[in-house]
């Protein structure tokens, strides 16, 4: 009740921001609450309005891409104009365990090719290619869903991209499909959710580099997470963590390079859950395996 009470004021909040205010040109795309700032009080507000959508709202302010909708790449585009304080993360894309509702249908790709780059992905999984709303941009790579249909349940890796999917969207591999519904119906509504990866249970995160990175140039992909990866942060020569920018084929890129190795990365999820792995070395298109894991 009281955490329904908190979304309902903040609701509130976002409409008594955004009703009737001035256009993006009167003010800064971003200040959701016109206080002159943006900070993390514009990042809540923009969450909480994606979760109770509040038909009234005018959300010039929140369309950060300027693409006329408002939605969870906004939010992470929000969120990285911010630098966070202490050590709570509150701005999180969304509660653990929230159910998504769409359409599932069927193809043959996905082990190879993908456009997560994740291959080579094991046979062990079944897989699915995902919407772009939900993808956002590459955000929900490798992330591991539970899906439902009307024949029963099964896990699936995002390994691949479905652009004309609405959001919800799912495009399970041929061989999944009929274990959730009948392949001869070909669209089936499903529901599913974000899930814990299963090898990550007892393995650390892994690190890939790009072909082509060197000491000048490089570009590193988080795998083997729990949960999917928000934010990648390398330790520079000064002791600071420095942000890299994620890209929509799934790596996150320094375009000066990192240097020749070995790194500390800094990992945030998309539960604002953060974990620090040291000595990382730089092995160009290889898999490096690291030391840590994100927490149940």
């Amino acid at each position: 009740m009281k955490r329904m009470q908190v979304h309902a004021a903040a609701a509130a909040a976002v409409m008594l921001c955004l009703c009737g205010m001035g256009t993006a040109a009167e003010t800064v795309r971003g200040d959701l609450n016109a206080d002159g700032a943006i900070d993390r009080a514009d990042v809540l507000l923009l969450r909480d309005w994606l979760l109770t959508k509040p038909a009234e709202a005018d959300l010039t302010l929140g369309d950060l891409n300027n693409d006329s909708h408002v939605d969870a790449r906004d939010l992470t585009l929000l969120k990285r104009r911010i630098v966070p304080t202490g050590e709570e993360h509150d701005w999180i894309l969304e509660p653990k365990g929230t159910i998504h509702s769409g359409e599932a249908t069927f193809y043959g790709g996905g082990y190879e090719g993908g456009c997560a780059m994740l291959d080579p992905v094991s046979k062990d999984y079944w897989i699915t290619a995902m919407n772009l709303p939900d993808y956002n941009c590459a955000e929900l790579a490798g992330a591991y869903l539970e899906v439902k249909g009307e024949l029963g349940t099964i896990n699936v890796l995002v390994t691949d991209l479905l652009p004309e999917g609405k959001k919800g969207d799912l495009d399970l591999y041929t061989d999944a499909f009929p274990l959730i519904a009948p392949a001869e119906k070909g669209r089936v509504p499903v529901t599913w959710k974000i899930v814990p990866l299963d090898t990550a249970e007892d393995a650390p995160l892994n690190y890939r580099y790009k072909v082509g990175s060197t000491a000048f140039w490089c570009a590193v992909q988080v795998r083997n997470h729990r949960y999917p990866i928000e934010r990648l942060e390398y330790l520079n020569s000064d002791g600071e963590f420095v942000e890299l920018p994620r890209r929509n084929f799934n790596y996150f890129e320094a375009q000066s390079g990192l240097g020749e190795g070995p790194f500390t990365f800094r990992i945030t999820d998309i539960y604002g859950q953060v974990v620090i792995d040291e000595d990382i070395p730089f092995t160009p298109d290889e898999v490096q395996e690291g030391h840590v894991q994100f927490p149940e």
